[in-house]
């Protein structure tokens, strides 16, 4: 097919490139005349490595049993472009910093990115394509960056890898401006994504575009895969937008390629979006999903499942190839796709000149960008952190949380951040830094607006990027928003840090909608995220110094709004006990508790307050300061032991979900919750009102150790 005479912009958003071929649902052009291969004669190259990506892909699919062929066939030659005539990396040296970073934020379609991984030289054998989606395998079913070596992100649940992709963007734009000096640009690089139609249909990504959109992230560039068809059909029954009007309304630079098999239009397409520095990029691909199948293309069953020996068979015979043997690579696309290797050696050690030059200029920065790189603390980073003294009264863990950032933050550059439109509620601002926008990229107070769910996946992609230590900022009760980026910072063991304020029923009159109850629960059943809950300023200061070192997964801190007591400790206990989990706050007079009070976050204050009034009773009891359960269970069994003695009774008291509690408190133990909806109150009154009181923590006490009247 003859490339089509490109258009000029229709408006000073979009450039239209060749009007769009239609091809019905019946009809399957062939290959060869969709990009001007000859009817005989060896084929180019480049028609061959992208026939070998879509084979490599049908047979994978085919093998496993299950998978997204479809998809892969029909963007092979988009991924080919991409990869091989635009985007900057290094197969031999993955982790090379100012590589480009690639998202398939499509990520059922990971057989694709495998491909591409093995044919250009990564260490991803073939092999392993064979063992596509099997236990063990380098080649999971969707993709895992802690798995496959040339991975950025974990994708999976649709939205998620756009989102990631402009924290990548965002991380480049600070860094850059950050480290960046005139004749020594060394952190240059561009974010690309693959997006398919879910992901533009999830309302993650209208967030995170909205935001890439209004920071100008001109190094930021989207394919999106309009194929027209999901798993339950055509897009026409759930999906008529106009997308391209959309992303312009963003204040998105927005093309459109009608046929992602026309290499030139591709090209010319990505070249235009690194021209446009201001804004980011969105090219609309039109591809058919199975493209070849001569009974699937165009359908839903080219998308969630293999196609079939027999249609394998027939899709090869459209592409010219040979039906044996599977997994087939010619000589000639493994020699033109792994050149890929050399050219990223060179790309390195260009760099490496720069920045070897870039240290002799710049000495200090230089040694400032490597221990960053290196994941390393500055020394003296925790030198001058607030301490709290009973005798100052009150303060909010909100507020104590606020001082303690702000002073680790003076240390610690690479920490940024910031809120979803609650800053001032959170106490997240850093007040000596600008904001982070097209005008000072190097601001380190990240102003996120009302999109909790963006802020987390965003928040994710900063900490994949390399470099910088992000926070995020919100009520406890819009976790749930944040909740699926939170659990893919998880699994990716990302040292993410939230800032979670207003953590209970106590936070005021704004009612139930706003109290959180089953959050604590939900977050602690999460795999690989560790919750804080400080029951003081002083636990807080000691909370902020396990956020910052903890580098395998994130932590959540979990904050009051309601002022508290700072709390009296016996002599020679510190608040640095949160550290290992669970603590003696206050120990018994004796040789062996009568009761253990355990508590977390405001409800420790009472278990103190109910101590005394034991005592009064000829009770003795132990004060056990519980912030993290995560925590205290890494700790051996002689010091958990130490912490809650075998055999003593116990009681809980903590201001949400009852739900796990049971492991700490024994099946005689008492729990004093929170197990149904909050109501509009003040502080004192909605703990009366649901029996979080010391009076309610002496009865129970009481009791449990059987000394009751």
């Amino acid at each position: 097919m003859a490339e089509a005479k490109r258009e000029p912009p229709d408006d000073d958003h979009s450039t239209t490139l060749p009007d769009e071929v239609a091809l019905s649902e019946t009809t399957v052009t062939r290959p060869e005349a969709a990009r001007g291969r000859p009817a005989s004669g060896e084929p180019p190259v480049e028609a061959l490595a992208i026939d070998t990506i879509r084979t490599l892909a049908m047979d994978a699919v085919q093998r496993a049993g299950s998978g997204h062929p479809g998809t892969a066939m029909a963007l092979a030659p988009v991924a080919y472009c991409l990869w091989m005539r635009h985007l900057r990396f290094s197969p031999s040296r993955p982790d090379w910093f100012d590589r480009d970073r690639f998202v398939l934020s499509a990520g059922h379609a990971s057989i694709l990115q495998y491909a591409m991984l093995h044919l250009t030289g990564y260490d991803l054998p073939v092999e392993e394509l064979q063992r596509f989606r099997q236990a063990g395998s380098m080649t999971p079913g969707h993709p895992e960056n802690f798995i496959t070596v040339g991975v950025e992100t974990t994708t999976g649940p649709l939205g998620q890898g756009v989102a990631n992709s402009v924290g990548l963007a965002m991380a480049e734009a600070h860094l850059g401006a950050v480290f960046n000096r005139p004749g020594h640009e060394i952190v240059d690089h561009r974010t690309y994504a693959i997006c398919s139609d879910g992901d533009i249909m999830e309302g993650l990504s209208s967030e995170a575009a909205s935001l890439a959109g209004h920071l100008g992230l001109g190094k930021l560039t989207w394919l999106y895969d309009d194929n027209h068809i999901t798993i339950d059909g055509d897009t026409a029954i759930t999906f008529s937008e106009d997308v391209a009007g959309r992303f312009q309304g963003l204040g998105w630079h927005v093309q459109k390629v009608a046929d992602a098999n026309d290499l030139a239009a591709l090209d010319a397409a990505l070249e235009a979006s690194t021209s446009v520095v201001e804004r980011p990029s969105l090219i609309i691909v039109r591809s058919h999903i199975g493209y070849g199948s001569p009974n699937k293309q165009d359908t839903p069953d080219a998308h969630g499942a293999p196609l079939g020996e027999d249609e394998v068979r027939r899709t090869k015979e459209v592409y010219g190839w040979p039906p044996e043997p599977p997994f087939f690579v010619p000589d000639r696309v493994r020699a033109h796709m792994g050149g890929q290797v050399e050219r990223g050696k060179e790309l390195v050690a260009e760099w490496e000149g720069r920045l070897a030059r870039y240290g002799e200029a710049h000495p200090e920065l230089a040694a400032e960008l490597r221990r960053r790189l290196a994941g390393e603390l500055p020394e003296g980073w925790d030198a001058g952190l607030p301490r709290f003294e009973v005798e100052d009264g009150p303060l909010a863990t909100r507020a104590a949380s606020g001082k303690t950032l702000v002073s680790i933050a003076e240390r610690v550059p690479e920490l940024v951040g910031g809120s979803a439109d609650l800053s001032g509620s959170n106490n997240t601002l850093l007040p000596f830094s600008p904001n982070f926008s097209r005008e000072t990229p190097e601001g380190r107070n990240l102003r996120w607006g009302i999109r909790e769910h963006a802020m987390a996946a965003a928040s994710n992609g900063l900490a994949l990027h390399g470099g910088l230590r992000p926070y995020a900022a919100t009520f406890l009760i819009f976790s749930d928003y944040a909740r699926p980026a939170i659990r893919l910072a998880a699994l990716m063991k990302l040292p993410v840090i939230y800032v979670f304020t207003h953590d209970s029923i106590g936070l005021g009159g704004d009612g139930p909608t706003h109290q959180p109850v089953e959050h604590l629960a939900s977050l602690r059943a999460m795999p690989n995220l560790c919750v804080v809950r400080p029951a003081d300023a002083n636990e807080v200061r000691a909370a902020w110094r396990i956020a910052l070192t903890r580098r395998e997964g994130p932590t959540a801190l979990v904050l009051t709004r309601q002022k508290i007591p700072v709390l009296p400790r016996d002599a020679g206990t510190e608040a640095s006990g949160l550290t290992r989990g669970a603590y003696v706050l206050q120990a018994e007079e004796g040789d062996a508790p009568d009761v253990v009070l355990l508590a977390s976050g405001s409800e420790v204050q009472f278990a103190v307050e109910a101590r005394l009034r034991l005592a009064e009773r000829d009770v003795d009891a132990r004060v056990v300061s519980f912030p993290s359960w995560e925590l205290f269970r890494a700790q051996d069994q002689a010091y958990r032991d130490g912490v809650l003695p075998p055999g003593a009774p116990r009681v809980a008291m903590e201001a949400g979900s009852r739900l796990g509690w049971r492991e700490w408190v024994g099946p005689e133990g008492a729990i004093l919750s929170v197990d149904r909806f909050g109501q509009s109150g003040s502080y004192a009154d909605n703990y009366r009102d649901y029996g979080l009181t010391t009076d309610a923590l002496v009865s129970s006490a009481l009791e449990v150790s059987g000394k009751g009247d």
